[in-house]
């Protein structure tokens, strides 16, 4: 298929949909003609097989779909297309299974094009009536696998009623064989019509199609036109909506009616018009509960006062001179151009204009479907409005648009609001809405526009934001710019405000077109272009970009700033949503400096009361703001010489001081409450901290610490603790230091004894908090507590190992170490109590090293990887602290063992991990700011991994990861903890990452299957885990996986030429003291290796078969069962075990025999197997009160 793709600008970071991604394929042409051709030629063929044909349908709706948003570009190919299948189904040769095929492909192109434009395209002469009309009596319409044919035929039926000769033509002579009266083709037509129109499927609607053109006919009418609409009022007034196929018989009635008083004659409807406006009052139909039902009433209410108002355009409607784009830029400073007619003449017509009563109950019901709870009813109600008000007096006119308005009234629900919105844009577009009335329209659109009512947990009003953005985009299209001039800035604002702060994405991209279509329109939206060029509507696809980024642009011209930031203090910072919050207070720091003098005088000032108020999302968006106001403005101070307090006033600097005070008297720490604001006020302390505001020595400071540590001991939720840390660290830093540089000695010695004591506390809460904040405390609060601080640190690393539940407290642990290190800096020589020296860094790698080899599990799965995560990050921050600062305290093995453990886990099968040990493994070895030393097999490692691995390796795929890893199991000081990993990874469970682990794996042994000294070594490695996990199931049960696959592989073909291989023999004694376990899985696994061990010659073959022979009787049915099948595997395998005289007789055995039943009759059978082998029966041995054999 052609496509040709355009890009636009788009924003980066995370987005919220694919949409941020500005790409778009536009399909220049109809370039499947020719497998079109073959598919719609096949259907003789394929419409006998219920594959085929299912086959041939999918394939042609894949085809069909692709044009759905382009599907002008069928056009050209329609005509062919149904030609061809109509030759099918014309021909007397064709089964009814390729008819209706027929159908269903004719279908699918109608659903694509549209069947307005389809339907033109059937034949509609003379001649192809009466088949149609055969064909349509012939149907079942009850067969749900056929509703495609039926809905085809009442299309092709309503396009040959437009032949221009009455019907009663057609019908010759009704009398045959003197006998049997035929039925009239218009009473047939009828008859079809109304069956159809009850029906349950979409043939109901080309039924209302059908006798829209039918009973319009000049022919049709005189006879039937009466007596049809008399049967639809008798079935609306007559049937409930009380069940499925009721409402399916009240759906046809409206439906039929619409349409006939869409396309009849308003002469020849007007008469039943009072009639059936009488039957839909008395029905109720607004108060049904099915709205479908309910926006076909507005849709036939809205064509009858259509029908009781002559057709004609309004001369009073306000008309824009040109609705070009182009002729709009090439016409500024030009005069309104209008179509109204002259004052006399608007009068006269006026004079002679009678407007029937009906129309008021017609305007009253379109109101009423103004405020339907259904989007759909509200859209049909919208575009009557606008239809019906274009048909009357000027003076009706406007009490029309005087009701819409009343919509906007915060009595009204947000459907009302939004019925008001659409049916204001259908107004505008039209023309009817004089520019008079824009004085009391524009300030209620642009309420519209940041419309939202909070509901329970959240709110509603996207839909009335989004619809008052299409109110915009309607009038940049319908006025001319001298009408919008006086309302340019606050509808300007009002669009970017929303485009840019708005929650839902949608209402963002609407509001950013209609701001692109004023612009364009309009000419007068200030700097118009170059807002443009930022909040494009891809741009504004992506929140946090909106907020931190475009809001800031924005602002930067002056007409948009003190909206902007008034919009976020009204209506953000108390969101319902706390990421709303939080943004919005990010983005009013950013703003900060466009507009400090109003930030200081103005918004601060009235955030100071909102942030004590009772309002739980006002009081913590309010301090959050508070933060980020007042630091900007120390920032903006910085600029000019100024401190925070010669900003902001006296009384500011009180009522900031006095929040916490206020906030705990009133107990607000305390529940649900309390969770929000003691991270707020702890970002406040931060920022004022930051700011340096002169409280030093202060009792608010004491407050400030009480709630620091109150939280740390607390059950908050730790998300909490990352605005605790920043808190702590900004508060010792401004406000704990006697001296710049020496801490506070009281202060110091109170905290950090505090929180070394949090380490011992039996809460994990507690442990994991007092660690990080440890972790935060800056160098001078370190200054001779650093023995104490690490070594409370590597204790909790250490003994709590043992309480399965401290994960996350060992896990901060790790991560507090590191930060510690890095607080306290490195000196080769220093102190180790107060820096990191050559005397505590061996201590500080061997924790981390040994937290590397946590694999705790739980409920929650392998939760000791969080620890090895924290693990490897502590590492190599401390690692690069040292080569940068002291590289002569990094001892060689401290480095080997770490590259080793890297490379363990590098080679795991956890994605996430694997990934974040890879790059941390290269990061290292490429690190140039000096090297890392005594990085054993530099020079190889940098072979295997070039520089640019560093941004080209996914490790996170195992294609890619595992072709770089084994390549390591060729370094020997690599090879055991590599194949650690491997073991892992090729013995896993993990589809993909066993495929391609045992891929490489198997790669590089055959790479090595030459050089019997490496190949020693390796089985050497390979023996050493086993013996290192002969009881860790982690490692043991997926080595013996791998270790199966080894075998079957041949990767040891080597050593069968030898009798006896030291190998194998030291593998089978291993495999013998695991043949003991009582895990299933783990037994399972030595069979398979067991049976692998059978290639190997000599003595050990006959050890292996006795081996598999006991477990021929194990106790466990199930292992009796998987080793009997494996070992009839294995001798299909291994022809050369035993004498072939007996190999009939053993697999026979082997496969006939119930190996799962009683140990009596299984060890009969054993024995007779162990004599045609010639192996020893083995002797059942009694040990204490349990029997093996």
């Amino acid at each position: 298929m052609t496509l040709v793709e355009t890009e636009n600008g788009c924003s980066g970071g995370e987005g919220e949909d694919s949409d941020s991604v500005a790409r778009s394929c536009v399909l220049s042409g109809f370039s499947d003609s020719r497998e079109t051709k073959e598919l719609i030629a096949s259907l003789a063929e394929v419409h006998g097989g219920t594959v085929t044909k299912e086959s041939a349908t999918q394939r042609f709706l894949v085809i069909m779909n692709r044009y759905q948003e382009q599907p002008h570009l069928l056009d050209p190919h329609l005509e062919w297309m149904i030609n061809m299948i109509l030759d099918f189904i014309r021909s007397e040769k064709s089964p009814p299974s390729l008819v209706h095929l027929g159908f269903k492909f004719l279908y699918i192109i109608c659903k694509v094009r549209g069947y307005k434009r389809f339907m033109q395209l059937l034949p509609h002469e003379v001649a192809d009536m009466q088949p149609v009309l055969d064909l349509l009596s012939r149907q079942d319409p009850k067969d749900s696998e056929t509703w495609e044919t039926r809905y085809m035929l009442l299309l092709w039926l309503s396009m040959t009623c437009l032949i221009p000769f009455d019907l009663s033509r057609l019908d010759g002579h009704l009398e045959s064989d003197g006998s049997k009266t035929r039925e009239p083709i218009m009473d047939r037509i009828l008859a079809i019509t109304k069956l159809y129109l009850s029906v349950c499927d979409n043939s109901r609607d080309a039924a209302s199609v059908l006798v829209s053109k039918f009973v319009t006919r000049p022919d049709v009418k005189q006879k039937h036109l009466g007596d049809f609409l008399d049967w639809s009022v008798s079935i609306i007034s007559q049937t409930n909506d009380d069940s499925l196929s009721n409402i399916m018989v009240l759906d046809g009635a409206l439906q039929s009616l619409a349409t006939i008083f869409k396309h009849g004659k308003r002469d020849d409807l007007l008469q039943y018009a009072p009639t059936i406006l009488q039957c839909l009052e008395e029905k109720h139909l607004s108060e049904s509960r099915e709205a479908m039902l309910r926006k076909l009433g507005v849709k036939l209410i809205q064509k009858l006062g259509l029908t009781f108002l002559k057709p004609r355009l309004a001369a009073w409607r306000y008309q824009r001179g040109s609705r070009s784009l182009g002729a709009n830029l090439s016409m500024s400073h030009t005069t309104v151009v209008t179509a109204t007619a002259p004052p006399e003449m608007e009068t006269q017509e006026q004079e002679h204009y009678d407007i029937p009563e009906e129309l008021e109950t017609v305007i009253e019901h379109l109101l009423v479907g103004l405020k339907d709870k259904e989007t759909i009813v509200r859209w049909s109600a919208a575009k009557g409005i606008g239809r019906v008000t274009g048909r009357l007096p000027k003076e009706l006119a406007d009490e029309v648009v005087g009701s819409v308005l009343d919509c906007f009234s915060f009595q009204e629900t947000d459907n009302t609001w939004h019925g008001g919105c659409l049916a204001l844009a259908e107004l505008g577009r039209r023309g009817l809405l004089l520019p008079s009335r824009l004085t009391n329209v524009v300030p209620l659109i642009i309420k519209s526009l940041t419309y939202d009512e909070k509901r329970g947990p959240c709110s509603v009003g996207s839909n009335v934001r989004d619809a008052a953005c299409y109110v915009c985009w309607a009038f940049a299209r319908a006025y001319e710019p001298q009408e919008l001039k006086p309302f340019v800035n606050q509808l300007a604002s009002a669009l970017l405000v929303t485009a840019v702060f708005d929650r839902t994405v949608n209402c963002r991209k609407a509001a950013s077109a209609a701001f692109q279509e004023n612009v364009g329109r309009q000419e007068t939206f200030p700097h118009g272009i170059e807002i443009l060029t930022a909040a494009d509507y891809y741009a504004v696809g992506n929140l946090k970009n909106c907020y931190l980024n475009i809001s800031v642009y924005i602002a930067s011209f002056p007409e948009y700033t003190k909206a902007m930031i008034d919009h976020l203090i009204a209506m953000k910072i108390n969101h319902w949503d706390g990421a709303i919050r939080e943004l919005a207070t990010k983005a009013l720091h950013n703003l900060t400096p466009q507009a400090p003098d109003y930030m200081a005088t103005t918004v601060l000032p009235q955030l100071l009361p909102m942030a004590v108020a009772l309002d739980l999302h006002g009081r913590h968006g309010a301090i959050l703001a508070c933060a980020e106001i007042t630091h900007a403005l120390y920032k903006v101070g910085l600029q000019t010489n100024r401190s925070v307090v010669d900003i902001i006033s006296p009384e500011c600097v009180d009522a900031l001081k006095n929040i916490h005070q206020t906030l705990q008297d009133r107990k607000q720490y305390r529940g649900f409450g309390g969770e929000l604001m003691r991270p707020a006020m702890c970002s406040l302390i931060e920022k004022l901290s930051l700011s340096k505001m002169p409280f030093k020595n202060d009792p608010v400071i004491t407050g400030w610490q009480w709630l620091i540590d109150d939280t740390i001991s607390s059950s908050a939720k730790d998300a909490a603790m990352v605005a605790v840390v920043s808190a702590l660290s900004a508060l010792c830093e401004e406000f704990y230091q006697a001296q710049p540089g020496q801490a506070d000695s009281e202060k110091q010695n109170v905290l950090v004894s505090q929180y070394t004591e949090g380490l011992k506390s039996p809460q994990l809460h507690t442990c994991s908090r007092s660690a990080l904040a440890l972790g935060c405390l800056p160098r001078f609060m370190l200054h001779s507590k650093l023995k104490q601080i690490l070594g409370g640190l590597q204790q909790m690393c250490i003994v709590s190992q043992k309480e399965q539940t401290f994960t996350e407290a060992r896990r901060d642990a790790v991560r507090a170490i590191a930060q510690v290190c890095i607080n306290a800096g490195v000196c080769a020589s220093g102190s180790p109590d107060s820096v990191l020296c050559s005397e505590n860094v061996g201590a500080v790698y061997d924790t981390l090293l040994n937290c590397m080899n946590d694999y705790t599990t739980d409920s929650r799965g392998d939760v000791g990887a969080w620890v090895r995560e924290a693990a490897m990050s502590s590492l190599m921050d401390v690692t690069v602290l040292l080569t940068s600062s002291a590289p002569e305290i990094l001892l060689p093995d401290q480095v080997k063992a770490m590259m080793c453990h890297l490379a363990q886990q590098a080679a795991e099968r956890i994605d996430r991990y694997r990934a974040h040990a890879g790059n941390i493994f290269l990061h290292l070895l490429h690190y140039s700011e000096p090297a890392v030393p005594h990085i054993p097999h530099r020079e190889e490692l940098l072979n295997i991994f070039p520089v640019e691995t560093k941004t080209s390796l996914d490790w996170k795929a195992p294609s890619q990861a595992f072709q770089y890893i084994t390549q390591l199991l060729g370094l020997p000081q690599y090879q055991y903890h590599t194949l650690m990993g491997l073991t892992l990874s090729v013995g896993g469970i993990t589809q993909s990452t066993v495929r391609f682990s045992s891929q490489w794996l198997f790669d590089y042994l055959r790479g090595i299957q030459e050089n019997n000294a490496e190949l020693e070594q390796f089985g050497n490695t390979l023996l050493s885990i086993l013996k290192d996990n002969l009881r860790n199931d982690r490692v043991s049960i997926p080595f013996l996986k791998m270790l199966s696959q080894i075998l079957s592989n041949s990767c040891f073909e080597i050593f069968t030429t030898q009798e006896d291989h030291q190998f194998c023999v030291e593998l089978l004694d291993l495999c013998k003291e695991i043949k003991k376990s009582k895990d299933i899985t783990k037994l399972c696994a030595t069979i398979s290796v067991f049976c692998g061990l059978i290639q190997f010659q000599g003595e050990v073959r006959k050890r292996v078969l006795s081996q598999l022979l006991m477990l021929l009787c194990h106790p466990f049915p199930v292992i009796r069962k998987t080793t009997a099948s494996q070992m009839y595997e294995m001798l299909l395998t291994y022809d050369d075990v035993i004498d072939p005289e007996t190999l009939d007789d053993v697999m026979t055995l082997l496969s006939d025999i119930n190996w799962e039943s009683d140990l009596v009759t299984v060890r009969a059978h054993r024995n007779q197997i162990c004599d045609w082998l010639g192996v020893a029966r083995p002797q059942v041995v009694a040990k204490s009160s349990v029997k093996a054999s």
